[in-house]
């Protein structure tokens, strides 16, 4: 059963808004504009909803008195409808406990991808490069905006590292699932008695950190520029463009070299910082609501193994909900949604059903 009187709340809310963004005398500034905007848009979708819950209910009760009339024909027809409409009312139902779910205020925001070889030597430098294209691939069938921020790259094409910005609507809320270890099993081009070599890489999904969300003093900072460079050591330009900040209480250091600018690169390396130094403190308090972290597929955890990508037998398995699918060329090619999809589903229904045990 659905909570009544938590939506009839929600539905006194939504009419409170109704009159205060029609209202033309009503003054506000955007900032406040935007929230209010916002929470309108947000209880739109349950209010729909629940409007076409009563409706099946008041059919039900129509049904119900027709069924107790004396016109036998009407009756029949009647109890059809009242089935019919206790069917399509379960499901509406169904579909409001999703709703309800609280979402995480995290979702609608860009990320910051940071992509590390781990175990594997070559190999896992070569796979956190291909990973990287794959990544750039999604973020392109999605329409979302990809930006370079800091790629160092090894002489035979793979990366030490790589660090992107992810833009647009809703990012974090799919690409979260992503965080953690992914391995893949294959058989390297330097590998002449065609053995499989298992390697991993580290995937760090980090939600961006807006300036209200936090302050750094720059007497905290180190920076230090030095000349971009390509694989090898081969310079991209002569001038010192590329920027380095250390964070010197934390030890936590950003590079950026995307950019020409010097002022450009040091922006982006603020953000990147900003964006580690929020989700370290994010980290810490999650740590005090385990139950939270419970409900959730997968944790976040860079260290956790979350997917295999097995090149010979051609799939990609993921371990936190068992799901694989035989297409890896396709998966690497940045067609991720339907892995993503089912991995929104089950910690959809692992939060249903943390809510249902409180």
């Amino acid at each position: 059963m659905i909570a009544k009187a938590k939506l009839e709340s929600y539905k006194i809310r939504y009419d409170e808004l109704n009159k205060i963004l029609g209202d033309p005398d009503a003054s506000f500034d955007n900032a406040e504009r935007k929230k209010l905007t916002k929470a309108h848009s947000d209880l739109l979708p349950v209010i729909e909803l629940y409007d076409e819950i009563l409706s099946l209910e008041a059919a039900m009760d129509e049904s119900k008195e027709l069924m107790n009339g004396s016109d036998k024909e009407m009756a029949e027809y009647a109890e059809s409808e009242y089935y019919s409409s206790r069917e399509k009312l379960a499901a509406k139902e169904e579909q409001m406990k999703f709703l309800l779910i609280p979402k995480d205020p995290l979702d609608e925001k860009n990320v910051i991808l940071e992509i590390r070889p781990a175990a594997g030597g070559d190999e896992s430098a070569l796979f956190g490069y291909e990973l990287l294209k794959m990544y750039r691939r999604f973020t392109e069938r999605m329409r979302w905006k990809w930006e370079e921020i800091d790629v160092d790259e090894t002489e035979l094409g793979g990366i030490k590292s790589a660090t992107a910005m992810i833009s647009g609507n809703d990012i974090y809320s799919r690409m979260k699932y992503e965080s953690g270890v992914h391995r893949v099993q294959r058989v390297p081009a330097t590998e002449s008695q065609g053995r499989v070599h298992t390697s991993t890489v580290t995937i760090a999904v980090l939600p961006e950190a807006e300036d209200v969300e936090l302050e750094i003093n720059e007497k905290d900072l180190r920076i230090d520029t030095y000349r971009s460079s390509g694989a090898g050591g081969q310079h991209v330009n002569k001038t010192e463009s590329a920027i380095r900040i250390t964070h010197i209480p934390t030890g936590i250091v950003v590079a950026c070299q995307d950019e020409r600018s010097q002022i450009k690169n040091r922006d982006k390396a603020m953000k990147v910082l900003k964006t580690r130094l929020f989700d370290a403190a994010r980290q810490e308090n999650d740590k005090k609501y385990s139950d939270y972290r419970k409900s959730q597929v997968g944790t976040g955890d860079r260290s956790e193994r979350i997917r295999t990508y097995n090149f010979p037998q051609g799939r990609v398995s993921d371990h936190r909900i068992n799901l694989t699918l035989y297409s890896i060329g396709e998966f690497m090619d940045g067609d991720l949604t339907p892995m993503i999809d089912a991995l929104a589903l089950a910690d959809m229904n692992a939060k249903l059903s943390a809510q249902g045990e409180e």
